[in-house]
C-alpha cells in the first residue's frame, strides 16, 4: 500500500482466509554478518557432472522394489549409458524421479544398476528418472 502523503512504501502481513501470505523482506531488514574470511586454496575445486536419464516404458511396481540396469540410461550427449560414474568419497548422487528430487534413503546407485527400496507405490510408464552423479577434484 502506498501512503502518498509521505511517500513511503509500507509492507503489510496479509492472512486471507485460510492462505498465508508471507511479508515483503527488505534488503535491510536482513542482519548483516561479517564476511567469513578469504581463504587462499593451494588449489582449485573442480566439480565433474554425469547426468543419467530414463523415461520408464511401462509401469514399475515397486511392491518388492525394482533394480534398472545402468544399461537402460543415456547420458547427457545421448549416448547409452554402461555403467554409472559414482565419486566416492568426494561426491553425491541425486536422484529425480519425475522431477522430484527423492530421498536418499529409497535407493542404492552402483556403477551397474539403480536399486530402488520396496513401497506401496507405482512408477507409471513415461515417468522421467534421472541420475545425478556430482564429484569434486583439486587442480
Amino acid at each position: 500500500m502506498v501512503n502518498f502523503r509521505n511517500h513511503q512504501k509500507i509492507e503489510q502481513e496479509c492472512v486471507c482466509g485460510d492462505r498465508f501470505i508471507w511479508p515483503r523482506i527488505k534488503a535491510s531488514t536482513i542482519p548483516s554478518v561479517d564476511p567469513p574470511p578469504v581463504i587462499d586454496p593451494i588449489g582449485n575445486i573442480i566439480p565433474t557432472v554425469n547426468r543419467y536419464f530414463y523415461i520408464a516404458t511401462s509401469d514399475i511396481n515397486l511392491t518388492n522394489g525394482a533394480t534398472l540396469a545402468a544399461s537402460l540410461f543415456w547420458d547427457d550427449v545421448g549416448n547409452p549409458a554402461t555403467e554409472f560414474k559414482i565419486f566416492n568419497p568426494n561426491g553425491y548422487v541425486n536422484l529425480y524421479i519425475n522431477a522430484v528430487m527423492q530421498e536418499g534413503g529409497i535407493y542404492t546407485l552402483t556403477p551397474t544398476s539403480l536399486a530402488l527400496s520396496p513401497n506401496n507405490s507405482t512408477i507409471y510408464g513415461g515417468t522421467p528418472i534421472i541420475i545425478e552423479s556430482l564429484g569434486f577434484s583439486t587442480k
